[in-house]
């Protein structure tokens, strides 16, 4: 085993046990629920890599759950299967916390792929980060540890937005391209992942706003910069 532990979410009962074979196959320790309460009670009772959520559930959908999980874990990978596939859909499934939306129908090698992507990335550091701390602005940014300090009240980046931030700030004054950015972060420039860097790029832009000379500006056509 690869211990890689899976906690998946699917109320459907054969396309469930379909995902559990598969991924167990594939040597993932995968957990099976088929409502959002019980995969709410099996991540506060034990430890996950990743979690698989389908959106429409009993008892609690799939977006109040990774809301309800990202309450205390903001790291936790959750990926969504869904047949919804409305543009609205998938910006409310990133701002409810998702890494990656996947809609039905889909292949299995595709989940497996979306799967290898996030975990890949998770291991692996984002060329140029330091080793401590350095400023921007007034805030202190601690790449390694994920975290923004302005005047000694921290947040906790995700490691989303602690890596966009860190390449925004590696490019600052310049021009960060769009895709450049997606494809070293989210390793594909797909429409997905570019709603995502969009949610991210905003939430940055909240936490910067505490001091008026930083701005992160939309290039149209060609991406960001990040004035400082």
């Amino acid at each position: 085993m690869n211990n890689i532990r899976i906690l998946l979410a699917e109320d459907d009962i054969n396309l469930g046990i379909l995902l559990k074979n598969y991924l167990t196959a594939k040597n993932y320790d995968t957990t099976l629920v088929r409502t959002g309460s019980q995969a709410l009670d099996e991540f506060s009772a034990s430890i996950f890599s990743l979690c698989i959520f389908d959106i429409m559930m009993p008892e609690m959908d799939g977006l109040t759950l990774a809301k309800e999980i990202r309450l205390s874990n903001q790291e936790l990978p959750i990926i969504f299967l869904t047949a919804r596939n409305q543009q609205e859909d998938i910006i409310e499934g990133f701002i409810s916390g998702a890494d990656d939306y996947i809609t039905k129908p889909f292949s299995m090698e595709e989940l497996l792929y979306r799967i290898e992507a996030i975990l890949r990335r998770r291991v692996t550091t984002v060329p140029g980060v330091k080793d401590g701390p350095y400023t921007i602005g007034s805030f202190l940014f601690d790449p390694l540890k994920q975290i923004l300090d302005h005047k000694g009240k921290a947040i906790k980046l995700t490691t989303k937005e602690s890596e966009l931030l860190d390449l925004l700030y590696r490019h600052h004054n310049e021009i960060l391209e769009r895709n450049y950015a997606l494809k070293t972060i989210w390793i594909d420039d797909n429409y997905f992942n570019a709603r995502s860097m969009d949610v991210y790029i905003s939430r940055l832009r909240k936490y910067l706003s505490k001091d008026s000379s930083l701005k992160i500006l939309n290039v149209h056509g060609k991406g960001y910069k990040l004035i400082c």
